[in-house]
């Protein structure tokens, strides 16, 4: 089995996106947009639940709440990498 980085660092963003920082030091932007419409999901169509986004044990994912959460393999395999400080703004903003 192929480990993948582990969270480091997380901050939810406008737009339904979660910033990361895994621990090889590689950042990463990861859309939810589409998944909100799927019903495992869709409560975090609320942007206050959606903020209480909090990094797992171990940084091995993250955690919404008891029903909602992400792996860290699926953030690190569909999150787009951000390269440079110019690419960093631009994805945030």
């Amino acid at each position: 089995m192929e480990n993948y980085p582990r969270i480091k660092y997380l901050e939810p963003l406008p737009g339904y996106r979660l910033f990361l920082i895994f621990d090889n030091g590689e950042i990463k932007v990861y859309s939810l947009a589409e998944r909100l419409q799927t019903p495992a999901f869709r409560a975090l169509q609320d942007e206050a639940l959606f903020n209480t986004v909090h990094i797992a044990n171990g940084g091995y994912g993250v955690i919404w709440n008891d029903e909602i959460d992400l792996s860290e393999y699926e953030l690190w395999m569909k999150g787009v990498e951000v390269s440079n400080i110019s690419e960093l703004v631009a994805k945030v903003a």
